[in-house]
């Protein structure tokens, strides 16, 4: 799906290593002559879940988010750091753990790169439908900001119009609430579930 291109990576330093993500400082040769250095925050990549109840009504996390220094409107979601964790497996684990739900039928609403211009971040956002009751995984121990966290269940319109009103702002939520109503609106063809 990616075109060919010409830049190539000559060097790569790491700056930082954290336990989400790395700094790297990359020198890349430009097609046309020339290199430029560009800092690149490598990162494992996310999940995100949209979580449709048989009354058109989705979840939403309340959750504090540090670096913008407030709560916000979220889906479940979380990273892909289990290694070698399919990540459809990751997104049922998240939605158990966040929101102690399962779901019958998972599809695949789209892939994106959060801020492709400083990072690889990839998040995938799934559709979960037919959804139960079940208990948090065992060993799960919340913690954190998650022991604040806080749960509704939303008609999708009205977290579509919350979109629109600025109420909610987390990327991964807008691009999943606005595939979804998509999706549900026109019967857009999705690709297959395990698709990247």
């Amino acid at each position: 799906m990616s075109a060919p291109h010409e830049y190539r990576v000559i060097d790569s330093e790491t700056v930082f290593e954290g336990h989400v993500f790395s700094l790297h400082r990359d020198t890349v040769a430009m097609p046309g002559g020339g290199d430029s250095v560009r800092d690149v925050v490598r990162h494992p990549g996310a999940v995100t879940v949209v979580a449709l109840d048989d009354d058109d009504r989705v979840v939403l996390l309340r959750q504090y988010r540090h670096p913008v220094g407030r709560y916000l409107w979220e889906l479940p979601a979380g990273l892909r750091d289990a290694d070698g964790e399919p990540p459809l497996e990751t997104a049922k684990r998240e939605l158990a753990e966040e929101a102690q739900l399962a779901a019958g039928r998972w599809s695949l609403l789209t892939t994106h790169f959060s801020s492709p211009g400083f990072s690889d971040e990839m998040v995938l956002a799934y559709l979960a439908e037919d959804l139960t009751d079940v208990d948090r995984p065992e060993g799960f121990v919340v913690e954190h900001e998650e022991l604040d966290m806080t749960l509704e269940r939303v008609p999708l319109a009205d977290a579509v119009q919350r979109v629109f009103d600025g109420d909610i702002r987390n990327a991964s939520t807008v691009i999943g609430l606005l595939a979804a109503a998509q999706y549900r609106a026109t019967g857009a063809k999705l690709r297959p579930v395990d698709s990247d």
